[in-house]
């Protein structure tokens, strides 16, 4: 009976390669555009806070994506809708030698944030109406370990991308068009609209003011080094391949730490977790400053303590959200957890960038470690004055994608206790 019930999953996983290998295509275009803009820029004459601008518009345009993406595959479908957000994409990516201008790149970059919010909302919602209880972890599973092999390998990809060449962008270009291929072609039927959820942004905030503060500064902090990380890497002496792996080297530190930070997530206090998470990410933020300049084996080094100790924090934040939550509020608080990572994303960039400019590239630094002590602070502030959650969900990765996430996760969340699915 195990048998025949992995061999189940086996087929529905390859059934699903077509979307796994939109998203990887996707990521690699999309991830890669944000260090290609900020170098791009710097060899244009950019600023650092028009540099920064193109990080913010991003979000601008993921917020509007995540919200219409859901409507639009309602009066459209599934394919059509990812085809007209991948087409918006890659006009978005080839008009940037067009116009050589901040204000026009930031509306280019709208329309890539649109790109990433719709089309990843299409692929959810697909996985959403395919998957079981029964195959929901491993399909989850292998969707995560594509998104995220993916980012690592487009923060790699300026490594060998020329900025401000007609070349780079064509290539990025492709790629996003590309993702069209396996997801059009499939022979997989369209699922039934999902229901749009409803956008409820401060139910985070009525559930547990102190997820929403710790999901406001994993926007921050995750929008401000992958959009002005580059700017950092030049101003400290990093070539492009450099800069490249200084990027690489977060995404992977953050993923390194999902299994341990999980582990103490369900283990301890959440609450407890997310304040020492802040407290090390603050003392990163000073090794990361520290060692700038004694070469790069340390500056990477660095990068991936940063990763461990920032990334892990708009996981636990949305599992602490769920304890205290009903079952059935499960999808509007996702859309209110990424509602608020999106603000928090949004004013990021362009504050962090107009810092450098004015003060120097430690400043990034300094922004995201005030960031992580308000959020260390009203932590301490809040178990003085909540008792723990009376329930204990289990900890589960949760990719800041879209605002159909939640629906997509359905059941894997369940009570400390409850037997593994």
């Amino acid at each position: 009976m195990a048998a025949a019930q992995t061999d189940r999953v086996m087929r529905l996983i390859i059934s699903f390669a077509a979307l796994f290998l939109s998203v990887i295509l996707l990521q690699l275009s999309n991830g890669g555009i944000a260090p290609l803009d900020a170098l791009s820029g710097l060899a244009s004459g950019f600023t650092a806070a028009e540099v920064g601008l193109l990080g913010s518009a991003h979000f601008v345009g993921f917020f509007i994506g995540c919200w219409w993406a859901p409507r639009l595959m309602g009066s459209i479908g599934h394919a059509r809708a990812f085809a007209a957000f991948a087409a918006a994409g890659a006009i978005g990516i080839l008009a940037h030698m067009l116009v050589v201008d901040p204000l026009a790149w930031a509306g280019m970059r709208i329309m890539s944030g649109l790109c990433v919010a719709g089309c990843y909302t299409v692929i959810e919602a697909w996985l959403q109406a395919k998957v079981t209880n029964a195959t929901r972890g491993r399909t989850l599973g292998v969707y995560r370990l594509a998104d995220m092999g993916a980012s690592l390998c487009a923060q790699l990809l300026i490594g060998v991308l020329e900025p401000a060449s007609y070349v780079s962008y064509n290539l990025l270009a492709i790629l996003c068009c590309a993702a069209l291929l396996p997801l059009t072609l499939t022979r997989v039927a369209q699922p039934a609209t999902p229901v749009t959820p409803r956008l409820k942004p401060m139910m985070a905030i009525r559930l547990s003011p102190l997820a929403a503060a710790g999901v406001v500064t994993a926007g921050v902090t995750s929008a401000a080094f992958r959009m002005v990380g580059p700017v950092y890497g030049q101003e400290v002496g990093l070539r492009a391949d450099q800069i490249a792996l200084f990027l690489a080297a977060f995404v992977g530190g953050g993923a390194a730490a999902q299994y341990p930070i999980g582990w103490l997530a369900d283990k301890f206090d959440r609450r407890w977790v997310l304040i020492w998470l802040s407290v090390a990410a603050i003392l990163a933020c000073g090794l990361t400053v520290a060692l700038s300049t004694s070469g790069t084996v340390a500056v990477f080094s660095a990068a991936v303590v940063f990763g461990l100790t920032t990334f892990p924090i708009f996981s636990v934040s949305a599992a602490h959200a769920n304890d205290f939550a009903a079952p059935e509020d499960a999808v509007e608080l996702s859309s209110s957890l990424m509602f608020l990572f999106a603000f928090g994303a949004i004013a990021s960039p362009l504050a962090v960038s107009a810092l450098i400019g004015g003060y120097g590239p430690p400043a990034m630094f300094a922004f995201i470690a005030l960031a992580h002590l308000a959020l260390s602070i009203f932590g301490i502030w809040r178990m003085r004055t909540r008792r723990r959650a009376p329930r204990h969900t289990r900890y589960v990765y949760t990719p800041r994608t879209t605002f159909i996430l939640g629906r997509l996760m359905g059941r894997t969340r369940g009570g400390a206790d409850d037997p593994p699915r």
